[in-house]
């Protein structure tokens, strides 16, 4: 009875969004890559969306991952800081299906991600870093296959790196966002499927509020 229930708080969440950015079911379904008949069931609560599903919701939509995590019923222990919301909500949605899954072990953290970027930026401002970027990013993209903003963004930074225009600082920031998405051994592999790109996000966001810092 509890899932039925949460089931249903999803699926208003989802009929309220999709309303509110004029989205169909079948515009929806395209920009997600999920069918409209996995999409209807979830709606009308005849099936428990997964946690691929809700990352898919939550990127074309633009509604934090945490939201939906929630109204989907998987457990969520809230954290008290304001700071840094979106980050913060994020990686409370990421490790809580961490511990769900049971297919990564480690401990995820924004330090980890932080990390990882910083010594990607050196590899950034190397020739051999500039020219893995180069040549590599738009392959990657197509074996994602995925849309919505945060590909969006991802491609929007290297269409900046890859014209060159912006200080040393700039083009190393985005540089080591763009590898952290090409390689795919980072915080949390992306052969975890379907987790191993949560962290990447995590990065195209802190790349972001440091450009903007800027």
């Amino acid at each position: 009875m509890a899932e039925q229930i949460n089931s249903n708080t999803l699926g208003s969440l989802l009929r309220e969004l999709l309303k509110e950015r004029s989205l169909s079911m079948r515009k929806f379904s395209e920009q997600t890559g999920i069918d409209t008949a996995t999409i209807s069931r979830i709606i009308n609560g005849k099936r428990k969306a997964t946690p691929q599903h809700l990352e898919k919701f939550a990127d074309c939509l633009e509604v934090p991952l945490i939201n939906l995590f929630e109204a989907a019923g998987y457990p969520i222990e809230q954290r008290q800081e304001e700071s840094d919301s979106d980050i913060h909500t994020s990686v409370d949605a990421i490790q809580a299906f961490l511990k769900s899954s049971k297919v990564y072990d480690d401990e995820f953290s924004v330090a980890n991600v932080e990390q990882k970027l910083e010594s990607y930026g050196l590899y950034a401002q190397t020739e051999e870093g500039k020219n893995s970027i180069l040549k590599d990013f738009d392959e990657k993209i197509k074996s994602v296959g995925s849309i919505g903003p945060f590909i969006s963004k991802l491609k929007e930074l290297y269409a900046k790196f890859a014209s060159g225009k912006g200080t040393l600082f700039e083009l190393t920031i985005i540089g080591s966002a763009l590898l952290y998405f090409i390689i795919p051994v980072d915080v949390i592999p992306d052969y975890l499927f379907p987790i191993g790109y949560l962290d990447d996000a995590i990065a195209v966001q802190l790349t972001s509020k440091a450009l903007l810092k800027n």
